[in-house]
């Protein structure tokens, strides 16, 4: 197993990075097989499955197969052109992307939202088809997106082939917290340097270091926006943005003695926050490992670089590396997708990813990094996903806050042991798995249970 650092990074578009992301990425498949074929291709339809359906108003799903099946890119993302082409779409009823000729697409009656069950595969599921002049479909292909921005057509799903599977052989391929740790023991090496051989090892033509620089800066940039932006999170709940204000009245209490020592958690809720009301808007975002656990992550290294001593920008490459091996590991071993395991599986991995890269940058050991991995992850064991109206606003904003300081806490509780304890980070996992195939649909990213049908939303 090979999942790249840049995997469980990726620079994308809000709301969400299976609901959003996605569908994008698959429509962009679809057109490569579109260009593949020897037959014409007159128009395009799409369907909506499971998750997808149900939830994909609120996750601007719809939007994201559009402008997909347009031509559009997650990670060069125009918001812009995206507005512009939008409207002309539905005046038009035609999308023109690059390589094929005009294709007859009517956003009203070619994008279907099917409310029955779910495509046998996973939760999210679409169908795209290929249509002749007459209307009739000539060729049609199964997508799910399983999570993270994460896309497999059915077939690849059914075969369990991963498009990774032709790389060369990493020099530390763990599939499992126990090999992990017996490999750093074998070899001296710290998770972040054997995740670092892999990388180089795997794809020798990429620039680990630039490609990490990069992912931090548009993980900071996020929480740059939105510390200075205000006003409504669209979609119709009326949620206020609230990072700005809360983060204006911390700065101005700096200094004056009157904020008691727990106000730190107020700085690592605001920084997630901030990404979080910035996914909701349908800003620039990096997954990690998801769109709806987008915050966690760079809220704990904010922290880490503005508020704990000694902190070096040097080292946020050893943060992310290492929080990348674990994420690979929980995504391998269990999910991380809402749809299908809950919030447990986006931001208790989150959460996870979190403790162990600032674990690791705190200068923890293997063993102190797997435990706070561990700690993380089993206290958001059972937690459900139940955003109101679809919407990844409620909870999710505040949720990833807490992540953030769950992160914190539980590397700190690591750091203060010698990495011996009784949980090991795989059983966590493990009953994180079977946790979520023992929950009930309601609670998978439906918004049909929780607080979804529980809170007023109109």
């Amino acid at each position: 197993m090979f999942l790249s650092v840049f995997d469980m990074f990726k620079v994308g578009i809000g709301p969400s990075s299976s609901h959003t992301i996605g569908p994008m990425v698959a429509a962009a498949r679809f057109l490569d097989h579109l260009r593949a074929q020897p037959f014409a291709v007159a128009g395009v339809k799409a369907s909506l499955h499971g998750s997808l359906a149900f939830t994909g108003v609120g996750h601007a799903t719809d939007r994201a197969t559009i402008l997909g099946l347009a031509g559009f890119r997650a990670d060069d993302y125009d918001a812009v052109k995206a507005d512009a082409e939008m409207g002309r779409i539905s005046a038009e009823q035609t999308v023109h992307p690059a390589g094929l000729a005009s294709l007859r697409f009517n956003p009203k009656t070619d994008l279907e939202f099917n409310y029955g069950p779910a495509l046998p595969g996973h939760a999210n599921g679409m169908i795209l088809k290929g249509t002749d002049g007459q209307g009739d479909v000539i060729t049609q292909v199964t997508y799910y997106s399983i999570g993270g921005g994460f896309v497999l057509t059915a077939d690849e799903l059914a075969s369990g082939k991963d498009a990774n599977d032709d790389l060369p052989a990493a020099p530390f391929p763990f599939t499992s917290a126990a090999e992990m740790l017996d490999m750093a023991a074998q070899s001296g090496k710290s998770v972040a340097d054997m995740k670092r051989a892999n990388e180089r090892v795997c794809q020798p033509g990429v620039d680990l270091d630039k490609g990490i620089t990069r992912i931090w800066e548009v993980m900071s940039a996020c929480i740059d926006r939105g510390l200075v932006t205000d006003g409504i999170l669209p979609g119709g709940l009326n949620v206020r943005r609230r990072a700005k204000g809360i983060h204006e009245a911390l700065l101005a209490e700096r200094g004056l003695n009157l904020s008691p020592p727990h106000t730190i958690n107020d700085w690592m809720s605001t920084y997630a926050m901030a990404v979080n009301e910035e996914n909701a808007a349908g800003g620039q975002v990096v997954t990690a490992p998801t769109n709806g656990a987008a915050g966690v992550i760079p809220a704990t290294i904010r922290y880490w670089l503005d508020h704990v001593p000694g902190a070096t920008s040097s080292k946020v490459p050893d943060f992310m590396l290492t929080a990348a091996a674990i994420g690979g590991l929980i995504k391998f071993r269990a999910s991380i997708s809402g749809a299908e395991c809950g919030c447990q599986a986006e931001v208790g991995s989150a959460a996870a990813m979190a403790a162990a890269g600032f674990c690791a940058v705190m200068g923890g050991t293997p063993e102190q990094v797997e435990n706070a991995a561990e700690i993380a992850l089993e206290h958001h064991l059972g937690m459900t996903c139940d955003p109101v109206r679809g919407l990844v606003q409620i909870p999710c904003i505040e949720r990833n806050g807490l992540g953030a300081i769950k992160a914190v806490s539980a590397a700190s509780l690591a750091l203060r042991g010698d990495g011996h304890h009784l949980v090991p980070l795989d059983a966590a996992i493990e009953t994180m798995r079977q946790t979520g195939e023992d929950m009930s649909e309601k609670y998978k990213e439906t918004a049909l249970g929780g607080l979804a049908v529980n809170v007023p939303n109109c």
